[in-house]
């Protein structure tokens, strides 16, 4: 039987349903293969509009949930492995947001590592403390109970944490790729913002940071990132800053990860809007084919929970890569 995955035509937002008849609430998150079937991960939002102090369904009451397939179409449900708290004094106290969690696995000390960008009660951006930090989790199976291990900013306490992601290289060094912001403020003449990638190698058990870090210049002012590595390049998939709204992705290239990025422009194509297919990235996976997955999210404002998950098989050739939307392919 040909199995696929169905992204829905561009303009509508198409839901995926778990084996319950639920529908998959697994947003900014990742897919990671282990103990024999794949598992996709992500925040889990609420059925709501986009509002502030912490009323809209951008953020979480509940945590990061996960689900497993054996195929990569249909999903079963495995429960929340990274739950909120209902203690007031805990940093977990809900509303709050685990934004763009991934999880990588050490062979050395046989844990599954989670990292992500934390927003504390009541979810709201900001540059106090809890505010735009890095939180890291830990837990010995992979659809296990993480338990917090830092809250953190990975190179200094002037750079606030937005948009991250995590990349685990084919020598076993892993590295945090996030948005830094080092200005609180933002006006189109008189004071424009400094917020660029940066990469920051972790450390041999994944769970800190090394002084190992580089800015990515070829990434200023881009976030969702996304990362993978074909043959001798590294290539690193972004979004523009306009928030909810859509925009023409970029994406660089590399043959080390921590300097040496070039801008390759827009990878997809027939993009005549230029919106990215309204979508924005999340995650990049390889399936057991070896075939690579640009995740994508069409971020529902007005229905956070019925937000669409769009997938883009990756083309490569002669050093570029390429994106087409394909309305559902097979896997």
């Amino acid at each position: 039987m040909t199995r696929e995955f169905i992204n829905g035509r561009v303009d509508e937002f198409h839901q995926h349903i778990d084996t319950d008849g639920n529908i998959i609430n697994a947003s900014d998150g990742g897919i990671i293969y282990a103990d024999g079937c794949y598992h996709w991960y992500g925040q889990m939002l609420q059925a709501k509009p986009f509002a502030g102090k912490g009323e809209g369904g951008q953020v979480t009451v509940q945590g990061v949930g996960m689900y497993k397939s054996s195929d990569l179409v249909s999903w079963e449900y495995e429960g929340v492995i990274l739950p909120c708290s209902s203690d007031r004094d805990s940093p977990l106290y809900a509303p709050m947001r685990f934004e763009r969690p991934k999880i990588i696995y050490n062979e050395k000390t046989k844990k599954y590592v989670l990292w992500c960008h934390y927003v504390r009660c009541p979810g709201d951006h900001g540059f106090e403390y809890g505010q735009a930090e890095a939180l890291c989790a830990v837990s010995g199976r992979v659809n296990g109970l993480y338990e917090l291990e830092c809250i953190t900013r990975p190179i200094d306490d002037n750079g606030f944490v937005r948009d991250s992601t995590v990349f685990q290289d084919d020598d076993g060094k892993a590295y945090f790729i996030y948005d830094r912001q080092i200005s609180r403020q933002w006006h189109k003449v008189l004071e424009p913002f400094e917020r660029c990638l940066h990469i920051v190698r972790l450390t041999d058990d994944y769970t800190g940071f090394t002084g190992e870090y580089a800015r990515i210049d070829a990434c200023d002012k881009r976030e969702a990132p996304c990362m993978v590595k074909k043959g001798e390049y590294y290539y690193l998939i972004t979004s523009g800053l306009t928030g909810w709204d859509y925009n023409p992705a970029k994406y660089a290239r590399s043959r080390h990860p921590m300097h040496g990025w070039e801008d390759m422009g827009d990878p997809f194509t027939g993009d005549s809007e230029r919106t990215s297919f309204r979508t924005q990235g999340t995650f990049i996976f390889k399936t057991r084919e070896g075939r690579d997955i640009y995740m994508c999210e069409r971020h529902n404002t007005g229905d956070f929970l019925r937000c669409s998950y769009i997938w883009f098989p990756i083309e490569y050739e002669g050093g570029m890569l390429r994106l087409e939307y394909k309305e559902r392919f097979a896997l």
